[in-house]
């Protein structure tokens, strides 16, 4: 055969590889949906707290963003909210870096900075998932951009308590405020398909009586309606976290989970029913707990998280995560007080390092006793009984909203943050002895006065 002969080959076999490039490449970047239009993929990442001790949650939400990269979704359609104060925090042993496990690489490389700082609120992550840009203000101005052949993933990584899950400026972000935002998206036909992810204690409550199940929405969460959450990879716990990490979390048991789970399979044979189960099974101090449309449990993770071409070979059956040890586990309102211990162990005797963190941890122990003690004053001065103790947490039952008045809600919990200094790490986990309050009818202002009454000294 000529020369020309071997060339015009080359071409048309060179051009038949181009074709089959782009066919990938456009399969990678899009979903059909089910009346043959082609959506994309949008997702909303979100570290509510802020802080070096909260290390974890922007921990959590890199690592989310780096799979969700090598999944194939495009960069402009994840729209990321952290505070950025953890990577060139003058606390961190490596400085730029942020890891999610002992030995991990780098997840906060490329990560973009779409909403940072007082940016990070509940006004622009509601406006965001709208798509709403004249309500958003600071940050990059990215929202989502998205029409009724999409399909959105949502995960948040944070501090909760029952009915709410915090923002590290502002006000928190309620139940109530994130139902009816969901179903206005349906409403306007926003998505084809939701999931939604969250790592908060308490964050079931989010949920519970409250997510109707013909929104196309699916929510899987770290815990019930009634418990903690917790960390892993802490200090002394096995596998710890490196010394020069000072007793810092770098996961939560949840999300490092899920995580793990999606770093090794292929996303396109797993669907979410099975790997709601492994993680409900590698999750071991809390009870994971699903909501909303169960027809999503039959639908492949790629479709909303994409999938790592890297692993096309490995499959659910192949090849697991390890399981979780109940010694790499520490309940999220303790990870204060193990902080502050590790400093105090590490500090040289007598320096000011090691006598400012006793002085702290001292402080926070006695602060936690007061709110233990203001909290018992105050049912018994609103409901006038002195055996309240059944209601410290919330008695409402399973597959029942936490509270029907919540703007009743929302002002005691403002209340007993203001007047007695009550905070997400600690004292916000009787938010369900305020909800009982609610639902026992008695008039607002008078729990309000029994709030300042009983956090008066």
């Amino acid at each position: 055969m000529s020369f020309l002969g071997h060339f015009q080959i080359f071409l048309f076999l060179y051009a038949l590889l181009l074709i089959s490039a782009q066919s990938r490449k456009t399969e990678h970047d899009t979903e059909s949906s089910d009346d043959g239009a082609e959506g994309q993929r949008w997702a909303v990442l979100v570290a509510g707290s802020k802080e070096y001790e909260n290390y974890r949650h922007q921990a959590d939400i890199c690592h989310a963003y780096q799979i969700l990269r090598k999944g194939g979704l495009k960069n402009e359609n994840i729209i990321v909210f952290m505070f950025d104060d953890i990577a060139l925090n003058p606390k961190n042993p490596k400085r730029g870096v942020i890891i999610n496990r002992p030995g991990g690489e780098d997840v906060y490389q490329g990560v973009p900075k779409d909403y940072t700082g007082e940016a990070v609120n509940v006004e622009n992550f509601l406006n965001v998932i709208l798509g709403n840009e004249s309500g958003v203000t600071g940050g990059s101005g990215k929202v989502v951009k998205s029409g009724p052949n999409d399909n959105i993933f949502i995960y948040y990584a944070d501090h909760g308590a029952t009915g709410f899950i915090s923002m590290p400026t502002g006000e928190a972000l309620y139940a109530e405020d994130f139902i009816k935002v969901l179903e206005r998206m349906h409403l306007l036909k926003r998505y084809k398909k939701m999931v939604i992810y969250i790592e908060a204690c308490e964050s079931g409550s989010m949920f519970e009586g409250l997510l109707k199940t013909n929104l196309n929405i699916y929510a899987v969460t770290a815990s019930s309606a009634e418990e903690s959450s917790y960390g892993i990879y802490c200090g002394y716990t096995y596998p710890p976290s490196p010394p020069e990490y000072n007793g810092l979390c770098l996961g939560d048991e949840f999300s490092v989970s899920w995580l793990e789970d999606s770093e090794l399979h292929d996303m396109r044979k797993e669907t979410l029913k099975q790997q709601y189960q492994v993680v409900k099974r590698r999750t071991r101090s809390s009870h994971v707990c699903r909501f909303g449309s169960e027809e999503l449990l039959k639908d492949y993770l790629a479709s909303y998280i994409g999938t790592n071409p890297e692993n096309k070979n490995f499959s659910l059956a192949a090849l697991t995560a390890s399981q979780i040890s109940n010694l790499s586990l520490v309940n999220t309102r303790e990870i204060p007080l193990l902080y502050l211990r590790k400093k105090i162990q590490n500090a040289p005797v007598g320096s000011p390092e090691r006598q400012e963190a006793q002085k702290n941890l001292i402080d926070e122990m006695n602060h936690r006793k007061q709110i233990d003690q203001n909290i018992i004053e105050i049912l018994r001065l609103s409901l006038n009984q002195t055996n309240v103790l059944d209601l410290l947490t919330s008695t409402r039952t399973t597959g029942q909203p936490l509270v029907d008045d919540w703007d009743c809600f929302k002002t005691l919990v403002k209340s007993f943050k203001n007047q007695c200094g009550a905070k997400m790490e600690y004292g916000m986990k009787y938010a369900g002895a305020l909800a009982n309050i609610c639902n026992m009818g008695v008039d607002v202002k008078q729990h309000v006065s029994a709030i300042e009454q009983a956090c008066a000294h």
